[in-house]
């Protein structure tokens, strides 16, 4: 089962929808649920574009702030490209929850707005999660609010695993009657640009670039989870692993050169090696495969990576510390 969580807001720190986001994201996967979150604020450029990942979908969230008034811009054009480039038949398939907090007024408007809109476009909706939040502080230090986060996602896990029957709602009959959009992979502004884009130098020579690094990604998608030994990253650290009872940490490790991520789940005493991309992991590591080569091989560790500005760290400083300890490679190589 799979849910998309597309986010309308600013991403700004202190955002409670990004809190509730979160929370509900950490509830769907310990249910074994695939999780993906699109920014809308980072996809800006491509938010006519969007509506094509709702094809392996089986549910969908839609969530923001209402900072002044209503869902916000960036919520709107999604809205609208699913309108004017969606598979409408395919919508009418997918569940979709809102979750929409207010830091002025205005949070049951606007979670009327994203119902209306998505029953409009033909799609199922289910009880999502509403409520007036002007500090994140009140959520993240109420006990009982996480509690309510917590059971709002497994309400919108169960409505969408069930595939709960909804009652008809009128709004459907819209798009039997007006909607006379045709898909096109193009917007109008992009059609009526194309050929002006087409004679652009400076464009042309960015879409090479981009060509560039799209075969270089996929370059390293194919080659990038050995390291110079021959052997895979995840063999090397399940081969050197020191178990630590009662440690629950998951670490990232992203390759810049290699354009891949090698993620860590430590649950006490046990390794693995295979979770794919981690969701709000406690620490995060990146570097290049020659320093983390270096380190695996024990001519380095990664305090010392981290000191001398070859390896960037995100987390707290002992779980840096306690990595060396839970994978001794300078100890591994010294009896070599």
């Amino acid at each position: 089962m799979r849910i998309n969580i597309y986010y309308g807001g600013r991403g700004l720190i202190g955002d409670p929808s990004l809190y509730v986001i979160k929370k509900m994201m950490q509830v769907f996967e310990e249910l074994n649920v695939r999780v993906e979150k699109y920014d809308l604020y980072d996809q800006k450029n491509n938010i006519a574009t969007l509506p094509q990942t709702l094809k392996e979908a089986d549910g969908i969230i839609l969530a923001t702030t209402v900072e002044w008034h209503g869902v916000g811009g960036y919520m709107m054009q999604f809205l609208d490209a699913c309108w004017l480039y969606g598979d409408k038949e395919l919508m009418q398939k997918i569940y979709m929850a809102p979750v929409v907090l207010s830091t002025t007024y205005g949070e049951k408007e606007a979670e009327l707005d994203l119902t209306s809109a998505w029953e409009t476009l033909g799609g199922i909706t289910c009880k999502g999660l509403c409520g007036y939040i002007t500090d994140v502080t009140e959520l993240e230090g109420n006990e009982g609010y996480g509690k309510l986060i917590e059971k709002s996602a497994e309400n919108i896990y169960r409505s969408i695993s069930q595939k709960s029957p909804m009652l008809p709602v009128s709004n459907k009959v819209v798009v039997q009657k007006v909607n006379k959009t045709r898909n096109t992979f193009l917007t109008q502004q992009e059609t009526e640009q194309l050929s002006e884009y087409a004679s652009n130098e400076t464009y042309v020579k960015k879409q090479k670039e981009d060509i560039r690094e799209l075969a270089d990604f996929f370059r390293g998608q194919l080659t990038g989870n050995k390291s110079d030994s021959g052997r895979s990253y995840e063999d090397i650290f399940q081969s050197q692993f020191r178990s630590q009872p009662g440690v629950h940490l998951k670490y990232k490790i992203t390759l810049k050169d290699k354009h891949r991520v090698i993620p860590l789940r430590i649950d006490n005493g046990q390794i693995d090696t295979t979770g794919g991309d981690l969701v709000y992991p406690d620490a995060e590591l990146t570097t290049d495969s020659a320093i983390l080569d270096a380190v695996t091989e024990g001519r380095k560790t990664f305090q010392g990576g981290f000191m001398e500005g070859s390896i960037v760290f995100k987390g707290d400083f002992k779980n840096l510390r306690l990595l060396d300890t839970m994978f001794p490679f300078m100890e591994a190589g010294s009896k070599k």
